[in-house]
């Protein structure tokens, strides 16, 4: 008796300790599984440090670079009811690098800081900025051509639904790699992702146990996330470099951003390249200007206009008609040359008019993102916001 007893004194004190153990990922998990859950998602989005592990981008010596404010425009006829139907956080509007228009729509209860100071996620709108790092770790030599194949970069993806699949065809979204982007799906491909994240494994393991197409790479186009994973592995493997710390070198502190942004990490410090960038709703806009400026930012070149010129071209297979993607960035219906935008889930945007020097970053948490027209919609008034600035 004295004996069982004992053991089952041990056997708690285990379970105690497991419990403490796994603690913090159980926490993590709790938070994936309600980060959008209304009356939370406004909180969610500017602490996904308080949810994930995370890896900061430390700023510059430099004094930070705050964009001088101009005249307020006057907006569109709508844009309020507009900004209020879709939850937006955060909306900075640039003319030719000074600030036309900046609001902060939505408030976070209890809490009296600035929220122009506050970090937002990014979601998909990361994958512009990956994009244009490849684009200078590309021109700098280290990776040969957009035609190697993927595995010649990560060759852990031998073997795996990527092999066989080109750097250029993952930059434009068409690997031809099986993967549920539904998000209301809790088992869905991008979901079980998330919970990856969550509990700290490995996202490289993760894209590397995909092992199902649905058509030869380059042939068809589908919106598939795990790509710019696919697009970070590449980076590192030609770098042998972490993505966080030559975005930070080659592109953000050139910038002088107001805050230091972060990335989300899996639980290995590898970054969720593809939504897992947090900056300022400013500071996206202060990357949207070097973007609409060229790649020039305060005299310095960043990465080559050349470059964004065939990055944001609608070069991908999408079908006739529809929406254009390139190099992780999309090309709305309509668009004239010069005209483009970054995108994330709950109305994350970075919408660039090059010919007219506007540049609209808009943060948000909008849980009717994916309602029919609602993309649309947004870009209509991203066109009408900008012809009132000619």
């Amino acid at each position: 008796m004295k004996n069982a007893l004992r053991l089952l004194l041990v056997l708690v004190a285990v379970l105690a300790v497991l419990a403490l153990w796994q603690r913090e990922r159980i926490a993590r998990l709790s938070t994936v599984i309600t980060l959008f859950d209304e009356g939370r998602i406004v909180g969610n989005f500017t602490s996904m440090g308080d949810a994930f592990e995370t890896v900061a981008m430390p700023l510059p010596d430099a004094a930070p670079n705050r964009l001088p404010k101009g005249a307020p425009m006057t907006m569109p006829a709508g844009y309020e009811a507009w900004a209020a139907e879709r939850a937006v956080t955060g909306i900075v509007v640039l003319k030719d690098g000074v600030i036309r228009h900046e609001a902060y729509p939505l408030s976070e209860p209890g809490r009296d800081d600035d929220p122009a100071l506050r970090t937002r996620i990014s979601w998909s709108v990361a994958k512009s900025f990956l994009s244009v790092l490849f684009g200078v770790v590309y021109e700098e030599g280290a990776i040969d051509s957009l035609d190697d194949p993927v595995t010649k970069y990560a060759p852990e993806l031998a073997g795996t639904a990527y092999d066989g699949a080109s750097i250029r065809d993952v930059l434009q979204m068409s690997s031809g790699v099986v993967f549920d982007e539904d998000y209301l799906d809790f088992w869905s491909d991008i979901n079980r992702m998330g919970r990856v994240l969550a509990l700290g494994r490995s996202m490289d393991r993760f894209a590397a146990a995909l092992d199902e197409t649905f058509v030869e790479p380059g042939t068809d186009w589908q919106y598939v996330s795990i790509d710019t994973h696919v697009i970070g592995m590449v980076i590192r493997g030609a770098t042998g470099r972490p993505v966080p710390e030559l975005l930070n070198e080659k592109v953000l502190q050139p910038l002088r951003l107001t805050v230091e942004p972060y990335y989300v990490t899996d639980g290995y410090g590898v970054a969720f390249v593809l939504g897992g960038l947090n900056m300022t709703t400013h500071d996206y806009a202060l990357f949207g200007h070097m973007v609409a400026s060229g790649g020039i930012a305060f005299g310095r070149r960043i990465v080559s206009d050349s470059w964004l010129a065939e990055s944001t071209r609608a070069s991908a297979p999408t079908d006739p008609g529809d929406i254009g993607y390139g190099y992780q960035w999309w090309i709305p219906v309509g668009a004239a040359p010069g005209q483009f935008m970054g995108r994330g889930i709950y109305g994350q945007y970075l919408y660039v008019d090059r010919p007219r020097g506007v540049v609209i970053a808009v943060n948000g948490a909008d849980r009717a993102f994916r309602e029919t027209g609602v993309n649309e919609e947004n870009v209509e008034m991203f066109r009408r916001i900008s012809e009132a600035l000619e």
